[in-house]
């Protein structure tokens, strides 16, 4: 499926990015998401950690993984809204949780944490402005 045209042919809101831009963004977020994750998780198997910390996580990985199927396969605004409040409260609630451990940990979401912000602002506006299609 072709994400670009789809994203364009939405109404979106004010200072939404072009689509060539996700393409850059979302790459560089799994790098870091595939680091800290992957050292969570591993922490977790060594037992360092409880392995109730990695549930917030896990449940982060499978709601941005429906995002996109969401958004552009069932072209389900709301749904895709609600979802990404979903990935935006577990971003927040990994960060915290992790910090008493390894707060690098939680330095390296900030990025996530900042696009993730501004994806939900976009995810409301296109959800708004399309709720007529």
């Amino acid at each position: 499926m072709n994400y670009q045209k789809s994203y364009t042919n939405y109404k979106r809101p004010p200072l939404s990015p072009p689509p060539y831009l996700f393409g850059i963004v979302w790459p560089i977020l799994y790098v870091l998401i595939i680091i800290s994750y992957g050292f969570v998780f591993y922490q977790a198997i060594k037992g360092n950690i409880s392995g109730l910390l990695t549930i917030p996580f896990i449940i982060n990985l499978i709601a941005n993984g429906l995002f996109t199927y969401f958004q552009f396969k069932l072209k389900n605004n709301l749904l895709a809204a609600i979802d990404i409040v979903i990935v935006l409260a577990t971003i927040i609630l990994t960060m915290i949780l992790i910090w008493p451990d390894y707060h690098w940990v939680t330095y390296l979401q900030i990025p996530y944490l900042i696009w993730v912000i501004f994806a939900t602002y976009l995810q409301f506006g296109v959800t708004i402005l399309n709720r007529d299609n």
